[in-house]
């Protein structure tokens, strides 16, 4: 079975029971079209390709980097997996103190040649080592992140994993084969419009509102999702729920730390919202990985 080849900040492999339970209530039989807009790591994308719940699928992000490896998986894995395997020869192969040269100057180089790949080819040794530099950075910098600064320099420093693993060639290998028949597109989420009819089961996962002043992280590609993007997003959930869509959608929930902050209570009023619980991993102090509430909002009524 495929499973996210990245890791992703707000995965969902934890609400996977939840959202699981959810759209199989909601569709019983496989889902004839399935738009995904904020694609990410892909666990919930994954686990219902990987469980033929899918006929038909559109995944789309705003990072292109993001979308060039997912293109790269779906095209040329081979290679793919062929460039990563050097780097985990090489890498696994050092000091520690190697290492992380290694990783800085893969770093720059990642910085450096940003201008110069033709993110729209799939076959090319440039595109090709982007997308495996672009895993190698992920797998090797200081809890998984993915961040960009203001100008859309990868600026994440060097983690102090033992023994990571760069080249998961099995996964690589499913993941390509599940992506096979899927449409994979770069842009705002506004772009999948198109893709949406009464047919369609579209999940949302947006970078999420922050719940504090130090969980604040929505740069994924040098721009922030602020709550004008989070307003305009509950628009477009407005919007294609009138095409007859089935929709769910994930958020923070920021009235856990606030009671009197109903943020999203106020944007999706008419529609179902659901709190669970998840712990969250990704952070500066392990001590402050804990338990929060996280919303999974939907525009169908189910009793559990």
């Amino acid at each position: 079975m495929a499973k996210p080849f990245i890791k992703w900040v707000g995965g969902k492999t934890q609400l996977i029971p939840q959202l699981s339970q959810i759209i199989l209530e909601i569709c019983p039989e496989p889902v004839v079209n399935y738009v995904e807009p904020f694609i990410g790591g892909g666990a919930l994308f994954f686990w219902l390709k990987s469980h033929n719940r899918i006929q038909n699928a559109v995944i789309s992000d705003i990072n292109t980097d993001l979308i060039l490896t997912y293109n790269i998986i779906k095209y040329s894995v081979l290679d793919l997996i062929d460039t990563l395997s050097s780097l985990q020869i090489q890498y696994s192969s050092m000091e520690f103190e190697d290492r992380e040269l290694m990783f800085y100057d893969i770093r720059n180089q990642y910085n450096d040649q940003q201008s110069i790949v033709d993110y729209n080819s799939y076959f090319c040794t440039k595109s090709i080592t982007r997308a495996a530099q672009f895993i190698f950075l992920n797998k090797t910098c200081f809890n998984g992140l993915y961040r960009q600064n203001s100008s859309g320099k990868f600026n994440v420093p060097f983690g102090k994993y033992k023994k990571p693993v760069i080249c998961d060639t099995h996964n690589l290998l499913n993941c390509s084969d599940l992506l096979q028949d899927v449409q994979i597109i770069c842009g705002d989420f506004e772009l999948t419009r198109k893709f949406i009819t009464k047919d369609t089961l579209v999940y949302l996962d947006p970078p999420y509102k922050p719940i504090s002043k130090t969980s604040s992280f929505t740069k994924y590609h040098g721009a922030d999702f602020d709550d004008g993007d989070q307003i305009r997003l509950a628009h477009y959930y407005e919007e294609i729920d009138s095409y007859g869509a089935k929709i769910i959608l994930s958020n923070s929930d920021p009235s856990s730390v606030d009671i009197e902050n109903r943020f999203f209570d106020n944007l999706y009023h008419r529609f179902d919202i659901l709190r669970v619980s998840v712990t969250r991993t990704v952070s500066a102090a392990a001590s402050s990985r804990k338990a929060v509430t996280e919303l999974i909002i939907k525009n169908v009524s189910l009793v559990f």
